[in-house]
């Protein structure tokens, strides 16, 4: 009980912008079995789905509170807008929002009366700030998938895509609505990274045009953007994943320790980032064999080590693997994903101590 009350204040004191302090150390919590972290609101609160069907949101003081529909996606920086999936009358799978005290709205695809992709007609992946603009991928039919925005004076608006016969997608937009992230396939299926701003989408490449793989977060207002494979076409020999800035253009995040080609096509993805940049969080992975990883002033560090580096004695005790980070908060203290558990697949969530001055 102690810890659990050590744990509320502590989040409680982040999600109020207070900071402890400097001596403090990092706290990990192993959530409930089955409860799969998807990403943390500002004030703490914590969404995703349960390995038997359904949302969540998740508080220390209150626990794995059961919302319904089929997952729970992406959350409001206060909590109160939940973003995912649910299903309408026929059975189909829907994007939807959840708000305290509501049923599932179900928002639809970009076309009236759209066919199902077997039960698929869309999906939302990512929310703003408030809880306003929704952002994912809509169906009409298996031949037919696209990044989508949706806010409630337009309805989910299709952004397209600049490559004919090929899909799109929309991972994450920035906390202002303004900028949507995510990919575009390429004319041999390769998922690109793309922004969209205003409905037009630019892809991000490297410096001389080299490609870069798919966008999974932005920032406040776009200006920073991060994704994984940054050098694709070395294959298994670069295992980076890379960060977009309006000033310096794409930088490439080397993993901790890059795995040799014969163990598998490990590929490092950068999928949630803070406000400023100085805390990026991902994965190091191949398939179902992952590892967290959590780059700090833009040095990587797999969060286990990292965590028994900063106060915790045994972090992910009898865990197969560590797993993804798959959100954080904007100020980057508060950090969820999940792994295989010592019996299942399991989220966590990780507070960390203060950075201190950046570098």
């Amino acid at each position: 009980m102690k810890r659990v009350a050590l744990i509320a204040t502590v989040i409680a004191a982040l999600a109020l912008g207070m900071s402890p302090s400097a001596d403090d150390k990092a706290i990990f919590i192993e959530l409930p079995k089955g409860a799969l972290a998807s990403k943390v609101s500002s004030s703490g609160v914590v969404v995703g789905g349960l390995r038997e069907g359904g949302g969540f949101h998740w508080m220390p003081t209150s626990g794995t509170v059961y919302i319904g529909g089929i997952t729970a996606s992406a959350v409001s920086r206060d909590g109160r807008t939940i973003s995912g999936e649910a299903y309408d009358r026929q059975q189909n799978q829907q994007a939807a929002i959840w708000q305290r005290g509501t049923e599932w709205k179900l928002l639809g695809s970009v076309v009236p009366n759209p066919t199902p992709c077997d039960t698929l007609i869309s999906t939302a992946i990512g929310t703003n700030g408030d809880g306003s603009v929704q952002v994912g991928l809509a169906w009409n039919g298996c031949n037919f998938a696209r990044a989508f925005r949706w806010e409630e004076k337009t309805g989910m608006v299709d952004l397209g895509s600049t490559v004919a016969g090929r899909s799109s997608r929309a991972d994450a937009v920035s906390g202002d609505g303004k900028v949507v992230v995510g990919w575009q396939e390429h004319a041999v299926g390769f998922r690109q990274a793309a922004k969209w701003i205003d409905g037009k989408q630019s892809l991000i490449t490297r410096a001389g045009g080299g490609i870069v793989g798919q966008a999974y977060a932005a920032n406040a207002d776009g200006s920073l953007i991060v994704g994984q494979g940054c050098r694709p076409e070395e294959d298994a020999i670069d295992q980076s994943a890379w960060v977009w800035t309006a000033s310096g253009g794409v930088v490439c995040l080397e993993v901790p320790i890059r795995r040799p080609a014969l163990e598998g096509a490990f590929i490092g993805k950068a999928i949630a980032t803070s406000d400023d940049g100085r805390v990026i969080g991902g994965g190091h992975s191949f398939g179902l064999e992952s590892e967290s990883v959590i780059w700090i002033d833009r040095t990587p560090f797999y969060l286990k080590s990292y965590l028994k580096d900063h106060g915790v004695p045994n972090p992910f005790d009898g865990w197969i693997n560590t797993g993804t980070i798959t959100g954080m908060s904007r100020d980057g203290r508060t950090v969820v994903g999940y792994g295989a558990g010592p019996r299942d697949f399991t989220g966590f969530v990780v507070v960390l101590p203060p950075l201190g001055d950046a570098k």
